[in-house]
């Protein structure tokens, strides 16, 4: 098996996840006494830490992990390796009734996380990012998203336009979601194969991919507000389209 790079993740959720996902290789994790018996408290029946290299430091130890992105580890830091990344082409074969997100140049990590965590909650089948805009290691990410980097697919591309000219070719529908569209993304039906598209803050959707949209929507907010931020934007068109499906 080839030995893939390693990294750092820390806070409570992102790290007792990473341990209780069976495809998630971890090479060793940083505990307090107090984290290791809270550990054990939240899985009981199983034992987590079988296995894992396990080293207890203290939260000043452990702040040093955390500095340079200046987060709250709660005690928790582990190195881990990334997961396989899942094959697009396979994983829609035979599938139907699917819906994906899709980040056109949006790099935040927080806001990146936030997402990944309403897309898993709300049952969205996966998410489609550039490989090279997303912040695959960071800590802040991997926080935002209280451990649900663990459940969702995340389909790493190497270019966002070639990849929805591909989905489209396959009976997806591609919509836009931009503030100067006039329809309102609750007045579609959502049944079949559906991607939401959705920009950076500064500039909204490239005009080059914007070509490869079907459909542009927006969301109906009140006059006297610019735009919502991008993660609470995703998490109610992700909560209304679970509804309706």
């Amino acid at each position: 098996m080839t030995q893939k790079s390693s990294f750092f993740i820390a806070g409570r959720h992102a790290v007792i996840e990473a341990l209780r996902n069976p495809k998630r290789r971890i090479i060793k994790i940083f505990l307090t006494e107090e984290s290791k018996k809270n550990i054990h408290k939240q899985s009981p029946h199983k034992n987590l830490l079988k296995d894992i290299k396990v080293f207890f430091k203290t939260k000043k130890e452990l702040d040093k992990y955390c500095r340079s992105e200046d987060i709250l580890h709660q005690g928790y830091v582990a190195e881990i390796e990334h997961l396989e990344n899942p094959e697009l082409k396979e994983f829609i074969r035979g599938k139907n009734n699917l819906t994906f997100v899709c980040l056109d140049e949006v790099t935040d990590p927080r806001n990146i996380g936030s997402l990944i965590r309403s897309a898993t909650s709300f049952n969205i089948d996966g998410l489609i990012v550039k490989e090279r805009h997303f912040p695959s290691e960071s800590k802040l990410l991997y926080k935002s998203a209280s451990g649900c980097v663990e459940y969702l697919n995340i389909f790493q591309v190497s270019n966002i336009n070639t990849t929805l000219k591909y989905l489209r070719d396959k009976n997806f529908w591609v919509y836009g979601f931009t503030a100067n569209s006039d329809k309102n993304f609750t007045d579609v039906n959502w049944n079949g194969n559906n991607i939401l598209l959705f920009g950076s803050e500064g500039h909204g959707l490239n005009k080059h991919t914007e070509k490869y949209t079907d459909f542009s929507v927006k969301i109906n907010i009140n006059k006297n507000v610019e735009s919502l931020n991008i993660s609470n934007s995703a998490a109610i068109v992700f909560h209304h389209i679970n509804q309706q499906k």
